[in-house]
């Protein structure tokens, strides 16, 4: 072979080479991003005629996590989901995964098996007040955890009242048992003043009947003494002149 037949065949080489490497750089670079970054499940993007995988059941945890909702998380309770799953909840195809209550606020995390599909509600007693509809996973589980801090938060004040509420009922049940005990004291107080008074005047009455008595007593001896004085006079006058044993 002559020198410029071996120089003709590395250029064909050369030039199928990177033609082959330019196509494979072109192919990766029109690959869609995994599914994972969008809904949380883990995906393979398959060759043309290759099978293509199902989506993973566990779903891979977003790198950055925000509670903030998107434009149209914030719009769809407005949408209808909160009249969505409130019809919902009366069948049977809901799960409940998580419930969180503080005071009269609650939020749950709720799961459509057949439509693989999660409800994150916001509720004040029982009453739905916020419904977020997702199909991701991870999603959903922020947005839970957003709405439980949300009831910590709601049902603070809530909390201090029915504290308060509880306080000043104990305290006014203590004032009333402490008001009943001062009336039965003040009641015991006031029998005793009126029977120590009754005492003073039958102690009164007493002495004075006493000393009555002492006089009529000693008014009574000296009628005694009187009398006996007027016996032994009127003896010896009936025995005068009578002979002296």
């Amino acid at each position: 072979m002559d020198q410029k037949s071996k120089l003709r065949q590395i250029a064909v080489a050369a030039i199928m080479a990177l033609g082959v490497a330019h196509g494979a750089c072109a192919q990766a670079q029109s690959l869609p991003q995994s599914q994972s970054d969008n809904n949380g499940a883990s995906g393979v993007v398959s060759q043309p005629g290759a099978t293509v995988a199902l989506p993973s059941t566990q779903p891979a945890q977003p790198q950055v996590q925000t509670s903030a909702l998107t434009p149209d998380e914030a719009k769809q309770s407005a949408a209808g989901n909160v009249a969505e799953l409130q019809q919902m909840i009366k069948g049977s195809d809901l799960s409940e995964l998580r419930t969180t209550y503080n005071g009269s606020y609650g939020a749950s995390l709720l799961f459509h098996g057949k439509e693989m599909t999660y409800y994150v509600a916001l509720f004040q007693q029982k009453n739905f007040w916020r419904v977020i509809k997702t199909q991701d996973a991870a999603r959903a589980e922020m947005i839970y955890r957003d709405f439980a801090r949300q009831t910590l938060q709601l049902s603070d004040v809530e909390i201090r009242r029915t504290q308060l509420e509880a306080q000043k009922a104990f305290t006014e049940r203590m004032i009333a048992l402490s008001q009943n005990r001062a009336n039965r004291l003040q009641a015991d107080l006031d029998v005793a003043r009126q029977q120590q008074t009754i005492v003073a005047n039958q102690q009164q009455q007493t002495r004075a009947d006493a000393v009555a008595l002492a006089q009529q007593k000693a008014a009574a001896q000296e009628q005694l003494r009187a009398a006996q004085r007027q016996v032994r006079e009127l003896q010896r006058q009936l025995e005068s002149g009578l002979p002296v044993h």
